[in-house]
């Protein structure tokens, strides 16, 4: 409703209003507050003589359906005007289809190319998707009309949402000096006040004195402070926007979608449900309300630091790894930025990537693995995904760097520094985890498509080409390892308590730095093209000689594979994708009999970070072949990191090599992840668990075991052995 109040600004201030009821009469009245009489206008209009005004007399009476109807007899006649199909695109918008909204606003410019209102649909649109052409189609809008108000008022809020005030408080002014009663842009200002730490009251008196009940202006703020993180002051405001409008029912369903964030259920549950049976049935709004019913098949487990929430049918199975992973990652983080979280941190994770997209419903450019919302975290189980696409534990990484960042900065931090940041601590925690320059990467580095650091936030929030998302992560996590190299770990925390005291990304760089935002980035680019210029001048070379070896290892040409491979392979050895240069030289190896050139290959794909899980696994078994078990040991551990699930005899193996070495707390653990894949021999599965809790000196969880071994298969040989054993010596 926010935006299209927006977009009907400018019927309301070029309609000549001749009679007593015109479209432009009714919405007025709304905008300023009168209710009652706008719904007797609207009512008026429902009786009028043509279809146009009496599509937009249902609409105004939320009587949807006949208005789709009359706005279809509008626009059959050859000849009828552009606007009506710009104004049915806008009906459906607001009804949740903006797929043929935006069909009805390019079939409005069929008929009239200049049509500023159908550029502002199209932009409109464009924002509810956090696409880069919105911007790009509401400068068309103002192009072909200057006067366009509400062109103005949408540019000031794309310019916020990537953390642009001057430019946002700029076409705010715009849109006031075209007309006085811009609502959305007075509310802009009263965002930016707020965003700056300074109080938004004069603003909010300015759109009180207008219409005292305009819950769309605080909804707006609601919404631009969830942009800069801020969830509980956006609670604040979404609360503020039903208190003043308590039939703005999408304010009502993103304030439950807010409260979800923060990890409430029962007031999100009533604010949804209030939203859809009062027809508000947008996507986040229905899926959100399925997440909720869908906790039943959740368990939730707490100690003193965490509350981790899983998926009945996977918690005994991944609750050891992510508790003991989280304990690692609380003592690593409090020790490095000095500080404590003021509460445990929650952590969710769903098997059903769908389900977990719910969680960022209406957020730009996240949640494809993780998402934090202050002290909660949602993220993907392993199981949510293709084996070798997902690290859970580089995501859990990243999602608690976000935690305490955003906790030591009282969310009061750009999207590009925590990012950034984020993406530097996994690689903090493993090499194999650090910041790798993609395919994507290395085209816009050669295609010098890096944004200055001033405007990383643009690359995150509204990206302006397809890969543009992929290239602000790595450019963001890379300007981070670089100010670590250059000056130090201890500069990255004083740019934290920097943002922490509200400054600008400009001045941060001249105040911790000591440089101007210009010969920072020159400097900053210059160390890019050190470390990726040739690789990425190269990279279409790369590629079709990486297209003729695959081409050359499926015709099994395997000498060839060997001799061509090393040049490949020295041109992008970061590349570690699908058919990489060292799965297939390992191939051709294996096809040669050559055991340890191929050993050598897959421990070079390992260490660059490959993490297909057939690869991983071949490698440890070759490594424990040769002799090298505490090798092919680790191989495994790192295997768990990337698809601990759907394999009992990924556990079955590491257990064995751990208890071979006699790490048999490390043992223990992995029997007991055998026992929670539901093995087939559950018997053999409980045996190995009691032999090493024996050996761990836990008799009395040993004996638990062996009775289960047991109790599965009463014969069961080595069992009762263990089990005699156990009664025959009890204190040793």
């Amino acid at each position: 409703m926010r935006r299209l109040m927006l977009f009907l600004a400018p019927l309301l201030a070029c309609t000549v209003v001749a009679q007593a009821a015109v479209p432009a009469d009714c919405w007025s009245l709304r905008k300023h507050g009168h209710r009652a009489e706008a719904q007797s206008c609207f009512e008026g209009l429902t009786h009028g003589n043509d279809a146009y005004t009496r599509a937009e007399g249902f609409w105004g009476l939320e009587e949807w359906e006949q208005a789709n109807g009359q706005f279809r007899l509008a626009t059959q006649p050859v000849n009828s005007k552009a606007i009506y199909k710009v104004e049915w695109g806008m009906l459906l918008h607001e009804r949740f289809n903006n797929p043929e909204a935006a069909d009805l606003f390019h079939e409005a410019l069929a008929k009239e190319p200049t049509n500023a209102q159908a550029y502002l649909g199209l932009a409109i649109v464009s924002a509810d998707g956090f696409d880069g052409k919105a911007s790009e189609y509401a400068e068309k809008a103002v192009v072909f009309d200057p006067k366009l108000a509400a062109a103005h008022e949408l540019m000031a809020e794309l310019a916020l949402e990537n953390d642009d005030r001057d430019a946002a408080t700029a076409e705010a002014d715009k849109a006031i000096a075209l007309e006085d009663d811009a609502l959305d842009a007075m509310a802009i200002h009263a965002a930016v006040e707020l965003i700056d730490d300074r109080t938004p009251d004069a603003w909010f008196a300015k759109i009180a004195a207008i219409n005292p009940h305009h819950g769309e202006g605080y909804a707006l703020v609601a919404h631009q402070l969830e942009m800069h993180y801020r969830y509980e002051d956006a609670v604040t405001y979404y609360r503020k926007a039903v208190a003043a409008d308590p039939r703005l029912w999408s304010a009502h369903s993103a304030l439950g979608l807010d409260l979800m964030r923060l990890g409430k259920e029962d007031e999100p549950l009533k604010e949804l449900e209030l939203s859809y049976n009062n027809g508000h049935r947008d996507a986040a709004t229905v899926n959100s309300l399925r997440l909720l019913d869908s906790y039943k098949n959740f368990e939730t487990f707490r100690d003193d630091a965490t509350i981790l929430r899983l998926n009945k049918t996977e918690a005994e199975l991944l609750r050891p790894y992510l508790q003991t992973e989280l304990h690692t990652i609380l003592a690593t983080y409090d020790k490095k930025y000095r500080m404590k979280l003021p509460g445990p941190v929650q952590v969710e994770v769903y098997p059903n990537h769908e389900d977990f997209a719910v969680r960022t419903m209406g957020m730009p450019g996240l949640g494809a693995l993780g998402v934090t919302f202050g002290e909660i975290i949602a993220m993907d189980s392993p199981s949510a995904r293709r084996p070798g696409d997902f690290n859970w534990g580089a995501t859990l990484w990243h999602e608690m760097s976000h935690v305490y960042i955003l906790t030591a900065t009282n969310h009061r931090v750009p999207r590009w520094f925590t990012e950034g940041l984020a993406v530097h601590e996994e690689g903090e925690r493993s090499v194999e985890w650090g910041n790798r320059a993609t395919p994507e990467v290395l085209i816009a580095i050669r295609d010098k498509r890096l944004l200055p650091i001033e405007k990383l936030d643009r690359g995150f929030v509204y990206p302006e080409y397809p890969s543009q998302l992929v290239v602000s992560y790595f450019q963001a996590g890379s300007v981070c390892d670089f100010v670590k190299e250059k000056w130090s770990e201890e500069k990255l925390l004083e740019m934290v308590h920097s943002y922490a005291k509200v400054q600008a990304t400009t001045q941060v760089v001249q105040r911790d730095l000591g440089l101007t935002p210009e010969e920072f980035n020159r400097q900053y680019f210059a160390w890019i093209d050190k470390k990726y210029g040739a690789e990425a001048a190269h990279f279409d070379d790369w590629h079709e000689k990486m297209k003729t070896l695959v081409a050359t290892s499926e015709q099994k040409q395997y000498d060839a594979v060997l001799a061509q491979g090393p040049a490949v392979l020295a041109m992008y050895p970061e590349y570690v994708g699908d058919a990489n240069v060292y799965e297939l030289m390992a191939d051709a190896d294996k096809a040669k009999g050559d055991t340890k050139a191929e050993l050598a290959a897959l421990i070079a794909y390992e260490h660059e970070g490959g993490q297909e899980p057939d690869a991983l696994k071949r490698l440890a078994a070759l490594e424990d072949a040769s002799g090298q078990q505490a090798e092919a040991a680790a191989t495994l551990e790192r295997l768990n990191y990337i698809y601990p699930v759907n394999d009992e005899e990924l556990h079955r193996r590491l257990g064995e090599l751990l208890y071979a070495q006699k790490h048999y707390d490390g043992a223990i653990h992995e029997y007991a992840a055998v026992l929670a894949s539901n093995p087939l021999d559950k018997a053999g599965a409980e045996f190995h668990l009691a032999q090493a809790y024996l050996a761990a000196g836990q008799r009395d969880k040993a004996q638990e075991s062996v009775l289960a071994a047991l109790e599965a298969a009463p014969g069961y040989r080595p069992a009762q052995k263990l089990l005699l054993e156990l009664n025959q010596s009890p204190n040793k």
